[in-house]
């Protein structure tokens, strides 16, 4: 354990040299350099998760979590990779991949040398995976992809992609390399955050994979990857609402004790008190959940996947709150580029849309609590 969290430590210090005071850079450029992505690399970072046999740290959830937590607070983007290279493609090709993929895929991913990207999403298919209208055909030995993915994190830069795609009602999932003929990528601008995330639209047109490429079997691409990927892109999405809340509450106490008005420093108002107070709150519960549904993922508990979904959907809601709280306090200040509060304010709602939107969640919680909360012995008055 000392070990685990002198490596957290470490994270800590290379985040505030080598991505907090580039951030709003990579925004502006909106672009994440090359040669961070390496160092990220080279310190571990991009393989935290994966077993060392493939050139990963071995970090549990707990200790990947806090990492995640530490590279958020300082970049939203930076973090992004995390979630979608090391979570959502990572993290599923070690769970769900053929040992061949595994030996072959995840040492290039730890090392850099291969960025993947989860080909989910649709201009018209969000929420509603199982629509998908990417479409593949058997010709042969070879399967042919054809259909269009868009809002994709990390494609425009991205060296292979696991992409869903549809035969009539048959979902599969496929590992597809960038460089094949008749994959194009296109950037996608001016989005509320991400910026630096490449994220894109991506085009198969007419692509030709082997079987090899098939991630799981034919057919279980929805509920063996997609729902397996989310659940690991979730658990990101966790700590990340966390990260932005804890960045959130640093700024704004920072601030509040520095800024004066009618000749006293803010937070000695009450109604400033009453922010901060609320905001302290809420994020120890966020983090009570986020450490509860990692402690829970460690142990393969059965209510993991759940506790997840609670997590990813309460710090998502609380990074809105305490995000905008904190431009609050900011007054003016707060609606400037030149404090790290109006990033964090729009970074903090694309929380609540990815890896399945807040209502998406409330339902799937629902379900969860109709199922476990009812006592058919409950004895009431009507």
């Amino acid at each position: 354990m000392i070990e685990e969290m002198n490596i957290i430590e470490e994270v800590k210090l290379f985040a505030e040299k080598e991505i907090r005071p580039y951030a709003s850079n990579f925004e502006t450029t909106e672009a994440l350099p090359r040669a961070l992505i390496v160092k990220m690399a080279e310190k571990g970072f991009l393989s935290a998760p994966f077993p060392k046999e493939y050139g990963g740290m071995g970090l549990n959830p707990i200790i990947y979590g806090l990492l995640t937590e530490e590279i958020g607070k300082a970049c939203c983007s930076t973090r992004a990779l995390l979630t979608v290279h090391t979570s959502l493609v990572g993290e599923t090709i070690l769970s769900r991949g053929s040992d061949e993929q595994k030996k072959f895929w995840l040492p290039l991913m730890a090392s850099g040398d291969k960025i993947g990207a989860f080909a989910l999403t649709e201009p018209d298919v969000g929420t509603d995976a199982k629509s998908v209208k990417t479409n593949y055909v058997r010709v042969g030995d070879t399967f042919v992809i054809n259909g269009n993915k868009k809002w994709i994190t990390f494609g425009g830069i991205a060296d292979f992609f696991i992409v869903i795609a549809s035969n009539n009602d048959e979902i599969t999932a496929f590992i597809v390399d960038r460089n094949l003929e008749g994959v194009q990528t296109k950037r996608i601008n001016g989005l509320i955050g991400s910026r630096a995330a490449f994220v894109a639209e991506v085009e198969f047109k007419d692509v030709h994979v082997s079987e090899n490429c098939i991630l799981g079997q034919i057919g279980n691409g929805y509920s063996y990857i997609v729902n397996s990927a989310l659940d690991f892109g979730r658990h990101s999405i966790a700590w990340a609402g966390l990260a932005i809340a804890q960045e959130s509450l640093d700024s704004m106490v920072s601030y509040a004790r520095q800024r004066k008005q009618f000749g006293k420093a803010i937070y000695t108002y009450q109604l400033i008190q009453g922010i901060i107070g609320d905001a302290v709150t809420n994020i120890h519960a966020a983090r009570s959940l986020c450490l509860s549904a990692s402690k829970m993922r460690m142990e393969k508990h059965e209510d993991s996947i759940i506790e997840t979904s609670i997590a990813k959907y309460f710090t998502s809601k609380i990074a809105n709150k305490i995000a905008s709280d904190a431009v609050q306090v900011h007054g003016g200040n707060g609606c400037s580029n030149n404090y790290p509060v109006e990033r964090l304010f729009r970074e903090a709602k694309i929380l609540e849309i990815i890896e399945g939107t807040s209502q998406i969640q409330q339902e799937i919680i629902s379900k969860f609590g109709l199922r476990r909360y009812f006592k058919s012995n409950y004895k009431y008055i009507l």
